[in-house]
């Protein structure tokens, strides 16, 4: 894990730079996330006031880690975060939301709607044979405050194509679920990164105070319990 200091730009002169011609768009969904949001309980009363730096920009500084035109899975998406804010800051990603809660999955419709962005949603959980099916071949899965990291791995990295990886945003508890889940990131395919399955990088240090902490874990190319097995049914088909 590594910590470099550096000035911090005032917020509206950071989304600025992070949203570019989709400021606007980014303005529009903070307003509907301190409107609705809060009082649809997707966002905590108390995190009206910080919204850029807490969620938005927390959230977009994850295209740091995102290759050009890369497909991304955001995993229990909730109120978007930090699938839309990646959405809004690289119009070239191919993103989709996934989340298990109704009331949820229609907040995130209707917000897409009224921001007319080009991204699926998914109503189900990671771990749903059926979602694996349906969502799996990722060159990035995306999941912030969902589950400890080795629950999460175990959900997650089967949806991430053999080399992708999954980004795992985290707080100052990364460096306990790294050395604790080793052994489970491990067992559900995750690739070593030196002598480690995981490795925690910091996204956003001229954006953004604090960083966004993100666990960067891998998915060995060659794993091939992780193939969902109606993905492999149907490959056995086409042949």
């Amino acid at each position: 894990m590594f910590h470099v200091k550096h000035p911090v730009a005032p917020i509206q002169e950071a989304a600025q730079a992070v949203f570019g011609a989709r400021y606007p768009l980014a303005k529009q969904y903070a307003a509907l996330l301190a409107g609705a949001g809060v009082d649809r309980g997707l966002i905590g009363p108390r995190e009206a006031d910080r919204l850029w730096e807490r969620h938005l920009l927390n959230s977009a500084v994850l295209s740091e880690l995102v290759p050009q035109g890369a497909r991304v899975l955001d995993v229990g998406s909730g109120a978007g975060l930090p699938g839309i804010p990646l959405a809004l800051a690289r119009p070239d990603l191919v993103i989709a939301l996934l989340e298990p809660m109704a009331r949820r999955v229609a907040w995130l419709q209707e917000v897409l709607a009224v921001l007319d962005l080009a991204v699926s949603v998914y109503h189900g959980r990671a771990e749903d044979p059926q979602i694996r099916a349906e969502c799996g071949g990722n060159d990035v899965v995306t999941a912030r405050a969902v589950a400890p990291l080795g629950r999460l791995a175990g959900w997650s990295l089967p949806l991430v194509a053999p080399g992708g990886r999954l980004l795992a945003v985290k707080g100052v508890s990364a460096e306990q679920e790294v050395a604790r889940d080793l052994d489970a990131v491990r067992a559900a395919g995750g690739a070593p990164v030196g002598i480690n399955a995981a490795e925690i990088v910091q996204c956003g240090a001229t954006i953004v105070q604090p960083p966004t902490t993100v666990i960067v874990v891998p998915r060995l190319a060659t794993k091939r319990a992780l193939c969902p097995p109606r993905a492999r049914q149907q490959k056995r088909k086409d042949r």
